[in-house]
């Protein structure tokens, strides 16, 4: 679920509970959590609309970078010169309250975001039905039962459900998967990687467009032509049932630690724009997410992600043209970043453990890619949305454009946030208490005076958010359903208890993510948890997926002893890599920043701690960078399979189903005669096979 996860994640968003502390006390039930969540919000509204004049004199928000003498050595405010007399500055907490500036114009906008995508739930979920019914029962009347019969099987439960009856057009599902990956985390979290570290990051994007090839010629073609719903079918064929329900729990562990997550991040950008707690949006959120998800299945999920990817598309757009032109211009932005030395590229060298070299970027970001953007559930759901193979390469070309323009205008985000705060760090003066904060903050200087445009950003960031959130509970729902419910029951599902199942799991997991929320609140250190999670099951699957559709000589035996191996290697580095930054003993080359330009005071020992005591570590094993992880899991996977299968034998090629292996690797597997077969004698071979199991 991590596709696009800046790498600032894992070690600046643990400081994300303490942005906000309004208490709440638990509800019995949803119905109460949701009025009071209601109650609260028509509250924040109405107080929105109350005369300014009630609020301490400030500066204007374009103005607090302004150079100006630099602070006092103590953290009490100090007085500067001005027309009317001394005047007393800003704290770092009455500097913040100013900022928040979300009226009734941003409400609205925000809520009409969460209305449409109800109302497109309702509308797949009732109303195409209806239309659907009222088809089928023409279809009855005028040519018999067999039209109704072919309409029926293409618009069964379970394939209407989860791939959207195979109907989808190219457009909206490359819209979709764009939502999908780049969630609330990576929208924010991959500026700010940019302003803390510099633009190594950004040739990321280099490798959005090799793993895309590689998973469009290598991967595609094997599953389009299956037509499977869950990819984890693919591995019962091609290895046995032990690694699909190895890959069904994998996956099932890190959606289900993912999706709080998702929530918790944006729920904190809307309380530090509106100053209204995060239990306040969260059950609503999630509510009506869950609502348009369980009710319209995947035609919903991806019409939303079309209207959130257009809002999203929209809100980062405005604040960097905003930003841009507020510094400037676009000649400022660049020279304010050479000058700091932020306009950098990945060192060259062979070193694994430097943060970023090239090597790692190019080679272990797109093997990382192709697992976490393109050949996973999530994705390969949506592709088999599509009528056909030449729909899904298509689909793919354009979800790669757009994906590489959209973390393009991400990573522009993060420049016009040094050229806006060069002077001024709001991170080391704790301005911004975790520094995923920042580009809220930054919208809130530029848009915050143009009524709606500060309810748009936060509408962009919740809808990355509700994006993500929707689509894992539509994939967790298909691999609940088919690769765990299906294969312990006896008799096969009805179309009834399908969809019940299906709509079953998306509401409890939906409902999960309410209290779920507040537990990540409470931890803090959930984020380095999500981010070990998602790479110590990436880094198997990728071996699974690699050697399922190119080394048709590996058995399942093997597979799995590779796959175990590989996931307490990567478990064992990730935790420690983790423990190591939460504790401080890991620690990476960051760009200068300064305060000099400051005209609010702050405590200078916590600035003064933060930019002038931080010096890198001494690098070591747990040093290895993040990109390295999935690609380090796929290796070790594959090497001690290949060992594994010098004990357990090799696969009779012989038995092996060429749909099962990649085109460009079926030479390898012993040519075979085919007879050709009217389409006619194969069906009445098929009903005589089936007599036959019946009579015996």
């Amino acid at each position: 679920m991590s596709a696009t996860t800046s790498p600032a994640d894992s070690s600046t968003a643990t400081g994300g509970p303490t942005t906000t502390t309004t208490p709440t006390t638990s509800t019995s039930t949803a119905a109460a959590t949701v009025t009071n969540a209601i109650v609260k919000t028509v509250e924040a509204i109405i107080s929105s609309t109350a005369p300014a004049a009630s609020q301490s004199p400030s500066p204007s928000p374009s103005g607090f970078s302004t150079p100006t003498q630099s602070p006092t050595s103590s953290s009490t405010p100090t007085t500067t010169a001005s027309m009317g007399g001394p005047e007393e500055k800003l704290s770092v907490q009455d500097l913040s309250q100013t900022l928040q500036h979300f009226g009734v114009v941003d409400y609205l906008v925000f809520i009409a975001m969460l209305a449409v995508c109800a109302v497109i739930g309702v509308y797949f979920g009732f109303i195409e039905k209806k239309q659907k019914a009222k088809k089928k029962g023409q279809l009855a009347g005028k040519d018999g039962a067999g039209a109704a019969g072919v309409e029926e099987r293409r618009g069964s439960e379970a394939l209407d459900y989860l791939v959207g009856g195979r109907q989808m057009k190219v457009f909206p599902v490359a819209l979709s998967l764009v939502a999908s990956f780049v969630s609330g985390i990576s929208l924010l979290g991959t500026s700010t990687e940019i302003y803390v570290y510099g633009t190594q990051y950004a040739f990321i994007l280099v490798t959005l467009a090799i793993s895309g090839a590689i998973s469009w010629y290598i991967f595609l073609p094997v599953f389009c032509n299956l037509q499977l719903t869950s990819t984890y079918e693919y591995f019962q064929l091609r290895y046995g049932a032990g690694i699909r329900n190895l890959g069904a729990v994998l996956f099932i562990v890190d959606t289900t630690i993912w999706l709080p997550l998702c929530m918790y991040i944006p729920a904190i950008t809307y309380s530090q724009v509106t100053g209204t707690g995060i239990y306040v949006i969260t059950p609503i959120v999630c509510i009506i997410c869950t609502f348009y998800t369980c009710v319209g299945g995947l035609k919903a999920v991806i019409w939303s992600d079309v209207i959130q990817s257009f809002v999203m598309f929209g809100s980062i757009l405005v604040v960097c043209i905003k930003g841009t032109s507020d510094v400037g211009g676009l000649a400022v932005v660049l020279q304010r970043n050479e000058e700091s030395g932020r306009l950098n590229a990945p060192e060259w060298t062979w070193d694994p453990t430097v943060r970023l070299s090239m090597l790692s970027v190019i080679v272990g970001g797109t093997l990382h890619k192709i697992q976490s953007s393109d050949v996973n559930q999530i994705s390969i759901q949506r592709f088999l949305s599509l009528p056909s193979y030449e729909h899904a390469k298509r689909c793919m070309q354009v979800f790669t454009l757009l994906l590489i323009f959209l973390l393009s205008c991400c990573c522009y985000m993060g420049l016009v946030s040094y050229a806006v705060y060069h002077e001024c760090d709001p991170i080391s003066t704790k301005l911004a208490k975790a520094s995923d904060q920042l580009p809220s903050l930054l919208m809130m200087r530029t848009l915050g005076s143009m009524p709606g445009l500060p309810g748009l950003f936060v509408a962009g960031v919740f809808s990355a958010a509700l994006s993500s959130l929707s689509t894992g509970l539509n994939s967790l729902a298909c691999v609940l359903t088919q690769d765990i419910v299906q294969p312990l029951l006896k008799k096969p599902l009805t179309e009834r208890q399908t969809a019940c199942w299906l709509r079953g799991i998306v509401v409890g997991f939906g409902f999960s993510c309410i209290g779920m929320v507040k537990i990540v609140e409470k931890l803090g250190n959930v984020v380095p948890l999500a981010t070990t999670v998602g790479a110590v099951s990436m880094g198997p699957l990728l071996g699974i997926y690699g050697m399922g559709v190119g080394l048709p000589w590996v058995k399942g035996k093997s597979v799995m002893v590779g796959s175990l191996v590989s996931f307490l290697v990567l478990a064992w580095i990730c935790i420690n890599a983790q423990l190591g930054q939460m504790n401080g003993e890991i620690r990476y080359p960051k760009m200068p920043v300064s305060v000099e330009g400051c005209d609010y005071s702050f405590d200078n020992a916590t600035v003064f701690q933060a930019i002038h005591d931080y010096s890198p570590s001494e690098r070591n094993l747990y040093h290895l960078s993040f990109f390295w992880y999935t690609a380090f899991g796929g290796v070790i996977c594959t090497v001690f399979s290949l060992l594994a299968s010098l004990f357990f034998g090799w696969e009779d090629l012989s038995q092996m189903d060429p749909a099962l292996i990649t085109p460009c690797m079926r030479r390898f597997l012993p040519k075979k005669n085919y007879q050709a077969v009217k389409m006619q004698d194969l069906f009445k071979r098929k009903e005589c096979h089936a007599e036959t199991e019946i009579n015996s």
